[in-house]
């Protein structure tokens, strides 16, 4: 699925079923808090903490997803297009890093 198709299948999504985007601050604590429900499991299943029992039903596919419908809305709300945004930024880094990573003795193995 295109960027752009995702931001409409969004916005059709929030008009017919959820009635009204919440407005960005609200939106901006929710990516927050889901933001922080993937940290909860990277940290657990892949970091140094141990899982909890309770944690380790949780999909972190599913998590990610939260993440990105809840930027997609921010997107929609503020008029960002995702997809020209995205476009955008990888040309910049593309630039930018262009020999940054491969002069990194860090990333060697």
């Amino acid at each position: 699925m295109e960027i752009k198709a995702a931001q409409k299948l969004v916005d059709d999504w929030i008009q017919t079923v959820g009635v009204r985007y919440f407005n960005e601050l609200t939106n901006m604590a929710m990516l927050t808090e889901e933001v922080g429900e993937v940290a909860r499991i990277i940290a657990r299943r892949y970091g140094e903490q141990s899982e909890k029992e309770s944690d380790k039903s949780k999909n972190l596919g599913d998590e990610m997803a939260d993440v990105l419908f809840v930027l997609i809305c921010l997107a929609n709300q503020t008029g960002v297009d995702l997809e020209e945004a995205f476009k955008r930024n990888l040309e910049k880094k593309s630039i930018r890093d262009a020999e940054r990573h491969h002069n990194n003795p860090k990333l060697k193995a």
